[in-house]
């Protein structure tokens, strides 16, 4: 089980990485609506058209890691962070720390993905 003091640190980190994904998220939908280009050449739209779909997925990516970081840090409020969704062993701190929106231990991670390449997908 985690101690409390790590609980905070991991709180911390969530917090902080949640705080830089939605100033990014600002960022780049202010720079959108600010910058209203009339480009007459074809090729000049056509790869504005293309750094803004580009800009716009990883946007989208960060999106769903916004709902992970939300959910981790509900997890911590209620005291399941931590703690693996599929059989309920704690989740080491090396795995928190390099990826602390984890449900998952490494083991059951493991069985996933094995799982997962056998079906295909």
């Amino acid at each position: 089980m985690l101690t409390k003091k790590k609980k905070e640190f991991f709180k911390k980190l969530l917090n902080e990485r949640l705080d830089e994904l939605l100033t990014e998220a600002n960022k780049t939908v202010s720079g959108m609506t600010l910058h209203k280009e009339n480009l007459p050449d074809p090729t000049d739209r056509a790869s504005l058209e293309s750094d803004r779909n580009f800009t716009l997925r990883i946007r989208d990516r960060e999106r769903k890691l916004i709902g992970k970081i939300k959910d981790a840090l509900e997890r911590i409020e209620n005291g399941t962070y931590g703690i693996c969704e599929e059989c309920g062993e704690e989740i080491s701190e090396a795995r928190l720390k390099a990826r602390p929106v984890t449900t998952l231990c490494i083991e059951c991670k493991k069985k996933q993905e094995m799982d997962e390449r056998l079906r295909g997908l």
